[in-house]
């Protein structure tokens, strides 16, 4: 008897899994090291990059604890907002990260999950984002990320075609959003 996976647990080879668990290793890198530009190629001219803002809801209204698409967000970016911010980093003139925060994403829980779109993967991964600026401002940001990752034949061999940013928190305490997850 076979036992059927449901789509979200679908096998995928292990050398893809790794090879994709090595591409987010290395978008960490490239954010860590503050190399925004290469980190940029690591996007799709028609990214999609969203952070929706989470609200606390008594659970009979779970299904509204997310703003939707056309509601406010933390972040509701394409590739051209995403380079301008990068440009005002580059001018030395964003205060907000004069000095430059340090930062450490750690991802775990890395899923692959095949669709329909043969060069396409959902990618869904945990993660932990340590940033600290100045000499005592330290903040933590955990929660999930869920990526639609292209195979590509250029740079790294993949980009990223939307990404999703769900914080398991509702009030952030930071100082700012400056920083890119």
């Amino acid at each position: 008897m076979t036992i059927e996976l449901p789509p979200t647990l679908a096998r995928v080879e292990l050398e893809l899994q790794h090879e994709i668990e090595q591409f987010l290793y290395h978008e960490a890198a490239l954010l860590a090291e503050r190399e925004y530009r290469d980190w940029l190629d690591l996007f799709a001219e028609d990214i999609h990059y969203w952070m929706p803002t989470r609200y606390n809801r008594l659970r009979r209204e779970l299904h509204r604890e997310f703003s939707e698409a056309d509601e406010t967000a933390f972040f509701d970016e394409d590739y051209d907002s995403l380079s301008r911010r990068i440009t005002r980093l580059e001018t030395g003139m964003a205060w907000a990260e004069d000095p430059p925060s340090r930062t450490r994403h750690l991802f775990t829980n890395v899923r692959v999950i095949p669709i329909e779109a043969a060069n396409e993967f959902d990618v869904h991964c945990n993660f932990l984002l340590y940033r600290s600026r100045l000499e005592h401002d330290v903040e933590f940001f955990v929660g999930a990320r869920q990526d639609l990752l292209r195979r590509v034949d250029r740079g790294v061999g993949w980009e990223i075609a939307r990404r999703k940013v769900v914080l398991d928190q509702s009030t952030l305490n930071a100082k700012n959003l400056s920083m890119f997850f």
